[in-house]
């Protein structure tokens, strides 16, 4: 049995919408502690934009104490630089209220954290929300995409952790008879 402890939180950043969830996994339990979304104005500058977003996580940082934060590796489609260009100045903003608080930060592919979490890489953001709430026992979800995804990049993490955890130490995970 694997015993770590640790709390994670995951976030999944964008300009407009940025959504994080933390979580805590003890004693191979996973509990919600705290889940939501910065936003930002579109009629603001994007230097105050960005700003407001390196502050909240600060802020979001300070008050949890994360042992780990866990963000999607960037994807950029072809057809939309512009997107990956914006996703990329809120996702350095955000590296770097990691790196000044002494976070270590883990990403990984969408299809990685979608294995992880529902089995298979290709699955809907349905899928995914659905496996979130089941994970968590949520009654309800955020009308927010942006927050369940964040909690299933931080919940990813506790499994892949678990299951490195288990194969370094050359241990088996049990079966049910």
């Amino acid at each position: 049995m694997c015993s770590l402890k640790m709390r994670i939180l995951g976030i999944d950043p964008a300009l407009t919408v940025t959504g994080y969830g933390v979580i805590d996994f003890k004693k191979n339990k996973l509990s919600l502690l705290e889940a939501g979304i910065v936003t930002t104005d579109s009629r603001e500058t994007t230097p105050k934009r960005l700003d407001k977003i390196y502050r909240a996580v600060t802020k979001l940082i300070f008050d949890t104490k994360p042992d780990v934060m866990v963000l999607e590796k960037l994807y950029v489609h072809y057809r939309h630089p512009t997107t990956a260009y914006i996703l990329g100045q809120a996702r350095g903003v955000i590296c770097l209220a990691c790196a000044r608080e002494n976070i270590p930060l883990v990403e990984y592919a969408a299809t990685r954290i979608k294995k992880a979490i529902v089995g298979n890489g290709l699955a809907s953001k349905n899928q995914v929300q659905r496996m979130v709430a089941t994970t968590l026992n949520l009654n309800t979800l955020s009308k927010y995409t942006d927050v369940t995804d964040a909690l299933a990049l931080a919940i990813a993490y506790s499994y892949i952790i678990k299951t490195d955890t288990i194969n370094k130490s050359n241990q088996k995970p049990y079966s049910s008879l």
